[in-house]
């Protein structure tokens, strides 16, 4: 059914909606009226007018996406969704923001279908819109078709709040460079914020802003104008632009205190609610969806996305066989059998472990045509530009590589998009040090189970001149806190080969890959024991002479061939120590308790652990009755020859570290020697 006037049941459904969302957030005595009070009439006319959604196959690869950046508003979205047909039931509504239920209180991805991203850390539900736009654009071009077999639009709502995080301006202007024609921002502007009119800190032209990113803008003076509304996103389709509509609403419409603060983040009360009740003239019982509002959404939303969804299917089927394959393989996580074989291995030599990274994602990018990837202004640092390709521009948007300039944390947004959307393997890079730029997208990425992998070099002191504003201290570890991440520092280039086979197999969380600017040598028996070793986190590289050891090095990165040559010295000094590779302390803490003992036995409680960076954490592996070589203060300027031994870091320092501290057997003595 195609229907494009408004009529009395449109009408009927926004005030349905409006009035769902706030018994839910009065049922559960906590949440955020306002923005679905005032947000309801534009999201109908999206959902009824414009969405291709199809909750029978509610991931099918050429759907529309709307993600509410906004987060806060969860109710409404909700409330769609239930409306809409999705598997979100009256009783889902009714446990709103309880413990264990299915509508918790801001979006999550993957607890129900039709929410495509989590959001409520505000600005990055636009960023990963940007994303999955970029996604769509990309991979339109790279299956070519007539028509486009890849071919959608991206939405999204988003607040005040939003516009202010800097994250929006990062992920905005990138959308302009690219001119993600397919992207339509719908904007609630109500000119309030939490704590009061936005007028407090806030006097950015946001159209005119917009407008110098690329953008094509329009106003809507009357957010409940719904044909306005539809006029509007109806004209944001027909350019080549990203578009920003900015819809002039009131916040918590019908509501005692609308267009305040008031009714930004807490319950009506029951007072409240039945006013609105009245003001809005409803009055159906309570969580009811009255028929009208159900039938003209099971005519409307449900029919036209599960048409859309059928025809889509029926061409996918028709495509030529070459290209239905490479379309399953990008839309699964299996691998090509062959490509184990196709990894590089190293008996000798050295090279720093961004150059051994760059050879792998040539290795990877030859197989795997979903591989897309960039850096934040320093590919040519961090190795990460597939050779074989160009730059990705609106004119070429098929190449793989990505040039996300000096955005780090809207590189981080995107690439949840883009991993989100599906039928891409994803990469971005930057230097150690600023991975605290785009920490709390690497955090969301963790939290949405989404396998991007993060390219990380410049891993250390040892990067020298640049001083202690470019060296890393708390990062490396500080990742390693983030639930669901894996974060790995491979010690040579057979482990930086493992590394990046642990983050190409990841399907289920993210990877952080912690590389060297300087150079690493091939160490002994790595060609051999790395490929599983890393795959468990840690293990013994470089074994002592007898039976059981003396005492344990361990280290990660460039400090195990530290750890090796320290090994060497201890043994001419009678102490028959072993080696043990940590290049992954959350893969190595999945391991059994048995396999854990055989690379630290328990019995052996002298042990030195090597990195360098905060030694927090490290006592989980050292007990109390070792000791850490590492790094709690910044670091200083100068060549890396200079500052490492100054800081602690050369054989005799690590020899002597362990000398100070000794235990012969557990339940025996500390005694320093």
């Amino acid at each position: 059914m195609k229907l494009t006037n408004f009529d009395e049941t449109d009408q009927l459904a926004v005030t349905n909606l409006r009035v769902l969302s706030a018994e839910m957030i009065e049922q559960a005595k906590s949440g955020h009226p306002g923005l679905p009070l005032g947000a309801a009439p534009m999201l109908w006319v999206l959902w009824s007018r414009h969405l291709r959604l199809d909750p029978q196959t509610p991931k099918w690869l050429n759907r529309d996406r709307f993600v509410l950046s906004a987060g806060h508003g969860s109710a409404l979205l909700y409330s769609l969704l239930h409306v809409s047909g999705f598997d979100v039931t009256m009783d889902d509504l009714k446990h709103f923001r309880q413990f264990g239920s299915r509508t918790p209180g801001h979006p999550e991805y993957g607890v129900v279908d039709g929410v495509e991203a989590t959001t409520g850390p505000l600005g990055q539900g636009l960023g990963m819109a940007v994303g999955m736009a970029l996604a769509e654009t990309h991979l339109s071009a790279q299956f070519e078709t007539e028509p486009a077999l890849i071919d959608h639009y991206t939405y999204s709502l988003v607040g005040d709040g939003d516009l202010m995080e800097g994250v929006s301006h990062e992920a905005a202007s990138f959308a302009g460079q690219h001119q993600l024609g397919k992207l339509i921002v719908l904007y609630d502007d109500n000119s309030i914020s939490l704590d009061g009119p936005t007028s407090r800190s806030f006097k950015t032209d946001v159209t005119q802003r917009f407008e110098s990113y690329g953008w094509d803008t329009q106003v809507v003076t009357d957010g409940n104008d719904l044909a306005a509304i539809d006029a509007a996103i109806n004209r944001a389709k027909q350019t080549a632009q990203p578009s920003l509509i900015a819809v002039k609403t009131v916040i918590g419409f019908g509501a005692p205190g609308a267009g305040t603060n008031a009714v930004h983040g807490s319950p009506l009360g029951e007072a409240g609610l039945a006013a609105l009740r009245q003001n809005l003239n409803w009055t159906a019982k309570p969580f009811t969806v009255v028929p009208a509002v159900a039938k003209r959404a099971q005519t409307m939303i449900m029919a036209r996305g599960h048409q859309a969804a059928e025809q889509w299917q029926q061409r996918v089927d028709q495509l030529p066989l070459p290209m239905l394959r490479q379309l399953k393989q990008q839309l699964t996580t299996t691998l090509p059998l062959d490509l184990t074989a196709q990894l590089p291995s190293y008996d000798e030599g050295a090279e720093a472990s961004r150059m051994t990274s760059h050879t792998m994602i040539q290795t990877l990018a030859a197989h795997l045509p979903e591989l897309v990837g960039g850096s934040a202004d320093l590919a040519s640092s961090n190795k990460t530009t597939i050779e074989t390709d160009d730059l990705m521009t609106p004119a070429h948007p098929a190449e793989r590589n990505l040039a996300f300039g000096v955005r780090e944390f809207g590189e981080g947004a995107i690439l949840n998009g883009m991993a989100l959307h599906g039928g891409l393997r994803v990469f971005g890079s930057t230097f150690l040090v600023f991975s605290d730029y785009l920490r709390g997208a690497i955090r969301l990425a963790a939290l949405q189970h989404l396998p991007v992998t993060y390219v990380f070099t410049h891993d250390s002191i040892a990067v020298g001149e640049d001083g202690p504003t470019h060296q890393p201290i708390e990062q490396l570890m500080s990742l390693r806190l983030i639930p669901n991440v894996t974060v790995l520092r491979p010690s040579d280039p057979n482990e930086t080969v493992a590394a990046w086979w642990q983050a190409v197999n990841a399907t289920d969380h993210p990877t952080v890959l912690i590389l060297t600017r300087q150079n690493l040598a091939v160490l002994p028996n790595s060609k051999r024991l790395a490929m599983t070793g890393v795959a468990r986190g840690g293990y013994v590289l470089s074994p002592q002479k007898g039976l059981e050891p003396m005492g344990i090095l361990i280290a990660s990165g460039s400090e195990v061939g530290l750890a090796i040559k320290a090994q060497a010295k201890l043994a001419r000094l009678g102490q028959d120590v072993s080696v043990v590779s940590m290049p992954s302390m959350d893969l190595f803490q999945q391991q059994s308790a048995q396999y854990q003992a055989s690379v630290l036995p328990p019995q052996v409680r002298r042990r030195v652990a090597v990195e360098m960076g905060a030694t927090l954490g490290w006592e989980r592996f050292v007990g109390l009755d070792g000791t850490v070589v590492g790094l709690d203060h910044f670091g200083a300027s100068g060549p890396a020859e200079a500052v490492l031994p100054a800081l602690g870091f050369a054989v005799d320092a690590v020899v002597q570290a362990y000398q100070q501290t000794h235990v012969e057997r557990a339940g025996q003595r500390l005694a320093v020697i």
